[in-house]
């Protein structure tokens, strides 16, 4: 819709303006939110549907950003759990003033739906009873793009869903930094991801450990050559420390993985922010464990850290990798793919 539509639907609705701020034409717009289930695991995503509904005699101009029809950029639902708030995790924009492409028409009797995935919006890692609605006074409704008159009606009753969490019934609000073993917590991911990413972590871990274990060896087989190249005290000493670093970074530092990257690539980080994690739309596709696979990818990315290893990305790929071990044995203890295949260890060498 172009602005000279929009501008001649406005003059065409402009005898209907109240300016007391009421509803302009007979009915609402009303915003009902119905859960997919009511009860739900630990590892089960909480989606609900949302519905707007135009019950007006006139066609209403919305804000995409006060919609659930794309992404969530604001506290657009109040959640409870056990009667008490919830914390939102989501991001707040500072935007500049809205143009008439950022409006959204919704005419006479017309109803629009989205589902919407809430625990990586919602700290709901926390056992109990939560209650959800859409946010009072979230909506406005504009009789013309820029001007407002009042706001959309939450439905009066809001959804209720069971969730068995993470976290036991009662526990502290966590601020979305949900507890997991060694100080592992989550940002921007929902309930099911965090459920991966915890078994990620600890196959990151146990990767560690077993290439630390090995290390300590007398002799250094295939293994080690294959992806550092020829032994040597010096260059073993170093990828040893690494992997001592590394276990302990998963065992003790308070290591954050972040679930809203939507780029291709496995993962990344920002070598010197320790201990926060991006994973990538490859990471989710990966195997838990083996060549390539979701434990290996942290193990990769917990090498970049300075305070780690201060790896960097000198080859892709195991061929890669292989090759660059064989040809400069002193660049492959720097690389962050050597360290990945070392741990993962697939195939399998002694």
């Amino acid at each position: 819709m172009d602005w000279k539509t929009i501008m001649g639907a406005a003059l065409a609705m402009g005898a209907l303006a109240n300016p007391g701020g009421a509803l302009a034409a007979a009915g609402e717009v009303t915003i009902k939110v119905t859960p997919e289930r009511q009860s739900l695991a630990k590892s089960d995503n909480v989606v609900v549907d949302v519905t707007v509904t135009n019950a007006t005699a006139a066609t209403q101009y919305l804000l995409k950003w006060q919609t659930p029809f794309g992404a969530i950029e604001a506290p657009l639902f109040e959640v409870t759990r056990d009667g008490l708030p919830v914390r939102y995790l989501g991001i707040q924009v500072k935007r500049a003033a809205p143009t008439p492409a950022d409006y959204i028409a919704l005419k006479p009797g017309a109803s629009r739906s989205v589902k919407v995935e809430l625990s990586a919006l919602y700290d709901m890692g926390t056992t109990g009873a939560y209650s959800v609605r859409w946010r009072d006074g979230a909506t406005q409704l504009f009789s013309r793009p820029g001007v407002a008159r009042t706001a959309a009606l939450p439905d009066a009753m809001p959804a209720s869903i069971w969730i068995d969490s993470r976290l036991p019934r009662g526990a502290l609000d966590t601020g979305g930094a949900t507890a997991e073993g060694g100080g592992l917590s989550f940002s921007r991911c929902s309930n099911a991801q965090q459920e991966t990413i915890a078994a990620a972590a600890q196959a990151a871990q146990a990767m560690a450990q077993d290439a630390g274990v090995y290390l300590q060896r007398t002799e250094l087989g295939p293994r080690y050559a294959g992806w550092f190249g020829a032994p040597d005290p010096a260059r073993s000493s170093t990828v040893t420390r690494h992997f001592e670093a590394i276990k302990d970074a998963f065992a003790n530092k308070p290591v954050t993985v972040d679930c809203g990257c939507k780029e291709s690539y496995y993962a990344y980080v920002y070598p010197n922010q320790p201990y926060k994690i991006y994973v990538c739309k490859a990471f989710w596709s990966a195997p838990l464990t083996g060549t390539d696979s979701k434990g290996g990818t942290l193990v990769h990315e917990m090498s970049h850290f300075t305070v780690v290893a201060g790896t960097d990305d000198l080859a892709y790929g195991q061929p890669a990798a292989r090759q660059l071990a064989a040809s400069d044995p002193a660049r492959a203890i720097n690389n962050a793919d050597s360290h990945e295949y070392f741990g993962e260890n697939t195939p399998a060498l002694q």
